[in-house]
Formats: C-alpha cells, sequence, structure tokens
C-alpha cells in the first residue's frame, strides 16, 4: 500500500439495478488520520456504496479503492485493507468474548500462535480488557458496541468503516465511542462513519 495519497478514494460512482439509480456519481476521498461522516435518509445510497468499498458488490461506473486497492478487481485484498462495523451485532450463545474474538482472528487468517496476543491488543484499544471472560449475551448494548469495535480491528485494517456506532447508546457510552473514534483517528486510520444524529457527527467528524 502507497503512503501517499487518500486511504479511501472513490470517483464517480455510479450503481444501477435496473431503471434504479442506486448511486449517482459519489465523489468522495478519506486520509490517514480523518473522519468522514456520511450521512443520508435511508434510500440514499449510503449500504451501496459500503458493499462496493467492501468487495461485495460491483458499481454500473465509477472507480473505488482502498490503500490504492482497486476493490472491484481485487476485492479479497481489500477485505485485509477494510475494516466494518456493522449497526447489528451477532454472537453465538455460550461463548466468552475472548473466544468470539479468537473465532474472528482465525476467520482473518490470523496464526493460532499470534491470535491471543492480537485479541489482548484490540480488547485494548476498544478500552474493554476487562470484558475477557464474560459471556457475549450478558453484555449491555454499550458493551457489544465496544467488543465489535475490538473484532473490526483484528486484522489492523487501513480504514474503517463504522455504521451507526453510536446508535442506541446512553449519553455517557456515546461519549466513550466518540473518544475511540478520536483515538483511532490520531492512530492513522482512515475512518467513514454513517449516522443519522448529526450532533453526533459534528463532535468527531473533520468533514461531514
Amino acid at each position: 500500500m502507497g503512503t501517499d495519497g487518500p486511504v479511501v478514494d472513490v470517483r464517480e460512482l455510479t450503481k444501477r439495478y435496473g431503471t434504479f439509480l442506486a448511486l449517482d456519481r459519489l465523489t468522495l476521498s478519506v486520509a490517514r488520520g480523518q473522519i468522514l461522516g456520511f450521512i443520508g435518509p435511508n434510500g440514499a445510497g449510503k449500504s451501496t456504496a459500503i458493499r462496493i468499498l467492501a468487495g461485495l458488490a460491483r458499481p454500473t461506473s465509477g472507480t473505488a479503492t482502498v490503500g490504492g486497492v482497486d476493490c472491484v478487481r481485487r476485492p479479497r485484498q481489500v477485505k485485509r485493507l477494510l475494516g466494518y462495523m456493522p449497526d447489528t451485532f451477532g454472537s453465538y450463545d455460550n461463548m466468552r468474548v475472548a473466544e468470539y474474538l479468537d473465532f474472528f482472528a482465525a476467520a482473518f487468517g490470523l496464526p493460532r500462535r499470534d491470535r491471543a496476543r492480537r485479541v489482548g491488543e484490540v480488547l485494548e484499544l476498544a478500552r474493554c480488557p476487562g470484558f475477557r471472560d464474560l459471556y457475549v449475551e450478558s453484555l449491555s448494548h454499550g458493551m457489544r458496541q465496544r467488543v465489535a469495535l475490538a473484532r473490526t480491528l483484528l486484522h489492523d485494517p487501513v480504514a474503517l468503516i463504522l455504521d451507526e456506532p453510536a446508535n442506541g447508546l446512553d449519553p455517557p457510552a456515546r461519549i466513550e465511542m466518540r473518544e475511540l473514534l478520536l483515538d483511532l483517528a490520531a492512530r492513522g486510520k482512515a475512518l467513514i462513519v454513517t449516522s443519522h444524529i448529526l450532533p453526533e457527527l459534528a463532535r468527531v467528524c473533520h468533514r461531514v
């Protein structure tokens, strides 16, 4: 991955489903250490853009790259550079947080000898090291959001897409999430954050 230029670069991205125009010439870029607020009403095309960036959909026209890697031509490589935190949290019952994260670390291809260390690192980054031995189903919504963020960081992506990360959080948890996002940006990550809560975006984003 090159160090020059934006981490996420989208140019004239367009997606049609038959006669329906889902995405109309979207252009945006996100640099290292920058947080972009990505807003729009339901149906505006946010999810379509995210799916293209994640290598899960092909655009009708336009280009999208993450870390200089083409999202359409090299989707497997893009998945190693991008971390996606959806707005829903899925888990299995009777699984402790450390087991949950180890499962995803294995899915990301981390060697067994490195997984325990990396799980500890991401729990520290998400400010929840004490969650390691808790059962996932016992966690509050705010605690789950932090574990979801830890999961998103396991493979050390250069860019993060966080879908409504503060949704449903109480005011103290919102403040904690905001501080976490700013910390990740300070560590050089490029972040795209979606939200319907405009004041939250205004407090954390460099651009909207």
